[in-house]
């Protein structure tokens, strides 16, 4: 395929307006990646803030990544593990407070699942730690009570001149040191010199072993600039200022229009259902899943056709020894779901409906089973496929009907 990677902003992009996963852009998403494209969410937001939404993307199930604090993390999804890291010097964090203060600018910084601040009841803080499920924390002496290398820090006012004011000076004052920038009128965070959503994305690319012809970036803000350019394919949001739209590549529908998943459906899923099936990566992206659980593994695939195996082992048996019937049946609708996924049209999406087997023989534990699904009627509104389970030696264990219904994206 031409893309591996899907890199996405969050706020503004993946999101709408409710600060939430649309159904169409969540079943894109799912299926994107059962494709063999991976996701990465590239936000200013916290790790732990971007972890529901992980989840809910199941990224680790398929192998994603986390870009968090607008670039001073890299978070593998499948473990936790952190594979980048930059963080603020300390020595640092009592000359920020000071210039907060002076300009009458309140300050707050991420720990863990927590804010710290001195002022709890600013309007804006208090939205940030409820967005992202964070609990507040008040240090009256904030630069003393921070103990740690904080990954960044965000002054919070109403007057944004004097936001504009103090990020043009500090271009000059910190350069070198640490960068500066207004992420929303009212935060001006401040964050390790040379971090940002490209710079880091870079380092994730170099890890994995993927070109920059190879990643789609999706954003909406100036923040997402860099990203969308560095990126072979760079998407602006249709709600963008006009200074991102003129360094997209291709401009989307907005948020609250399901831009994310328009672009994905036209430029990836269009192209992967002409395209060869990448079964490896689909095997590789769904071993922590029900299918890796079971062992099964894809051995060919077209659109009238699939083929699949399974051991049967402590997995798959009965406790007498021989394949379990449910086994039998999740292997049939494997089969089954991937057939329907690759015929249904980019805005549809696969439901499984029915599933009825008629068990004919034992395998035995040992052996391998291997499934044969061909479909039997391809309708607008449904699929229904056979799949046929044989042992190696060629016997006939199972005849699975499976019913798949194709539902509209919206």
């Amino acid at each position: 395929m031409k893309y591996k990677l899907l890199v996405l902003d969050v706020d503004g992009t993946l999101v709408n307006n409710e600060r939430e996963i649309s159904k169409r852009t969540l079943a894109t998403l799912l299926k994107v990646q059962q494709m063999g494209v991976r996701i990465v969410l590239a936000s200013g937001r916290p790790t732990y803030g971007l972890m529901p939404l992980a989840k809910a993307l199941e990224l680790g199930n398929y192998g994603g990544f986390i870009i968090s604090y607008n670039g001073c993390q890299i978070i593998n999804a499948n473990n936790g593990e952190i594979l980048f890291e930059r963080r603020i010097n300390p020595e640092m964090l009592p000359y920020l407070e000071k210039k907060a203060h002076k300009n009458s600018f309140d300050i707050f910084t991420y720990h863990d699942d927590t804010i710290i601040t001195d002022s709890p009841e600013n309007e804006y803080i208090r939205n940030e730690a409820q967005l992202n499920n964070l609990d507040i924390i008040v240090e009256d002496e904030f630069s003393i009570a921070i103990d740690f290398a904080p990954c960044k820090c965000v002054l919070v006012g109403d007057d944004e001149q004097a936001l504009i004011s103090l990020e043009e000076h500090w271009k000059k004052r910190l350069d070198g040191a640490l960068d500066a920038f207004r992420s929303e009128p009212y935060f001006l965070e401040v964050v390790p010199s040379g971090v940002n959503k490209a710079n880091t994305l870079g380092v994730l690319l170099e890890h994995l072993g993927v070109t920059r012809e190879e990643i789609i970036a999706i954003g909406d803000g100036v923040c997402d600039v860099t990203m969308l350019q560095l990126a072979g394919m760079g998407i602006a949001m249709g709600h963008s200022q006009d200074s991102v739209k003129v360094c997209a590549d291709y401009v989307t529908a907005s948020n609250e229009e399901d831009g994310v998943a328009q672009a994905v459906e036209k430029l990836i899923l269009a192209e992967v259902r002409a395209a060869e099936i990448p079964l490896e990566q689909l095997n590789e992206r769904a071993k922590y899943a029900l299918m890796g659980n079971l062992g099964i593994q894809y051995t060919y695939a077209s659109e009238d056709r699939v083929e699949a195996t399974m051991p049967v082992d402590q997995r798959t048996r009965q406790p007498f020894g021989i394949l379990h019937g449910g086994a039998t049946l999740a292997l049939a609708e494997t089969v089954a779901g991937l057939g329907s996924m690759l015929i249904c049209q980019p805005d549809e999406i696969i439901v499984g409906m029915q599933v009825s087997g008629n068990h004919i023989s034992s395998a035995h534990e040992g052996d391998t089973v291997r499934a044969v699904g061909t479909i039997v009627h391809k309708g607008r509104s449904s699929h229904i496929w056979n799949v046929d389970v044989f042992t190696s030696t060629n016997k006939l264990v199972s005849s699975v009907r499976v019913v798949n219904s194709v539902l509209k994206k919206g």
